[in-house]
């Protein structure tokens, strides 16, 4: 079950913008806005620091940001995607450090456990 948070976000995000998109939800930009932004909070403080929290949290952090800058600041699409893009870039960078473990409680490549383990 850990290694569906994930995809559970995805579809909850996905669910939200679509019925949001078909206009089929109240008019909610802050829920919307601060769901994204806790999301990525969420996964990193649950799942700490691994290699797919310091993608996926970081994202949906931006993705909360710029959905606020999009909705009340008029900010465009040429300028979100290639900056969800960069940031998408760095943070799996980010992630191919040996410092960053796979998953919780697993060390990273070339570490090997303590004694006893």
């Amino acid at each position: 079950m850990r290694g569906a948070g994930l995809p559970i976000v995805l579809i909850v995000v996905g669910a939200g913008w679509l019925l949001n998109s078909l206009h089929w939800l109240p008019n909610m930009q802050w829920l919307w806005i601060l769901g994204l932004a806790a999301a990525g909070i969420a996964i990193l403080l649950l799942d700490g620091l691994t290699k797919s929290s310091v993608v996926a949290g970081p994202l949906l952090i931006l993705a909360g940001v710029m959905a606020y800058l999009r909705e009340f600041h008029n900010l465009g699409w040429r300028f979100i995607i290639p900056v969800m893009l960069i940031c998408w870039g760095l943070t799996m960078l980010i992630a191919r450090s040996p410092s960053i473990p796979v998953s919780r409680g697993m060390p990273g490549p070339g570490r090997r456990k303590p004694e006893g383990e």
